[in-house]
């Protein structure tokens, strides 16, 4: 997608978005055709590990076969504080009606390159992941799949596979991305404390949002990655492109002056996961009141004085009649 065409959807679909900011390609954090710089020698911005094969057309993190984990990492830490990263990428395979697994993971985390449990990475990471996650495993829970989710941690909780992540998930979305004749785009925005999740499906050249969240924290110095995996079932995996630009962004002078290198991950006014778990939806997100919420709060309780005070003064005044009848 040229970026003209990212810039004026992101103004016409929410316009604090893009917040009339010049958008900077940073060549060192992106992956793009033919690959270059991918590899293990010293001069490699971007490295892989498991069954990913780089071709000259796409990065295969995983092939349409079972029990297979892949991931390319960049080698380069990033040191901005303001980002929007662009992922193309594709999820197809043989497998039909929920007989497919087990999807793709976009990873900013202070770790790279350690094999995990989840997607191929790492359970227990520091820093932010995005699923995409093709397979449901929680029958219970009332959610379509492929299903895109967010989580932010500071090592200390684990993905939990067994509820798709729903404990621990900031939000996320439904999107049927497999097999589509076009490949799929994935916009992830960080900027002052919010995350913007976009997706374009469709091969409109439409974003539509996903996830949108403020109070996160995130540190600088962390690295771009994506890694996949197959169980029992099994997909391709391809990522095509995975596009970084730099925000232009002023920051108050406080915000400056700190080591945005010591920031702990975390987000603020989320309850606790384990609050979550009887969340059937999965998509609690508690984020600092605007305008319109504290009007509707208002509202609400002005119309609950109303009904009391009309309830409390139909109840007083049959009162006073069975009073006055019974003497």
């Amino acid at each position: 997608l040229p970026l003209p065409f990212l810039l004026l959807h992101f103004t016409l679909l929410k316009c604090d978005i893009t917040d009339g900011n010049v958008e900077h390609l940073k060549r060192e954090h992106s992956l793009m055709k033919p690959y270059q710089g991918v590899g293990s020698s010293p001069s490699s911005q971007w490295d892989f590990w498991g069954s990913t094969l780089v071709t000259s057309s796409y990065v295969r993190l995983t092939p349409d076969e079972r029990s297979k984990q892949g991931s390319i990492w960049n080698t380069v830490p990033v040191h901005l504080k303001d980002w929007e990263m662009h992922v193309q990428y594709k999820i197809h395979g043989s497998g039909k009606k929920n007989l497919h697994g087990d999807g793709i993971a976009i990873w900013y985390t202070k770790e790279r390159l350690h094999p995990g449990s989840v997607f191929g990475s790492n359970a227990k990471f520091h820093g932010l992941a995005l699923f995409i996650d093709t397979y449901h495993n929680d029958e219970a829970a009332d959610r379509s799949f492929p299903y895109i989710s967010a989580m932010v941690n500071n090592g200390s909780l684990p993905y939990d596979h067994g509820n798709d992540g729903r404990t621990s998930e900031l939000g996320g979305c439904s999107s049927e991305i497999r097999n589509k004749d076009h490949d799929t785009y994935l916009a992830i925005r960080y900027s002052k404390g919010r995350l913007t999740v976009m997706i374009d499906i469709d091969d409109k050249n439409e974003w539509k949002e996903c996830i949108d969240i403020g109070g996160v924290r995130l540190p600088t110095g962390y690295y771009f990655g994506a890694s996949a995996a197959t169980g029992d079932l099994s997909d391709n995996h391809d990522i095509i492109s995975m596009k970084m630009y730099q925000l232009m962004v002023e920051h108050a002078p406080d915000e400056d002056s700190l080591d945005w290198t010591k920031i702990e991950p975390s987000v603020s006014l989320l309850k606790s996961p384990k609050d979550n778990i009887d969340d059937p939806t999965g998509n609690f997100r508690s984020t600092p009141l605007t305008g319109w919420k504290v009007f509707l709060l208002l509202l609400c309780a002005l119309l609950g004085i109303v009904v009391c005070g009309v309830v409390g003064a139909v109840v007083f005044q049959k009162r006073q009649e069975r009073n006055r009848r019974f003497y």
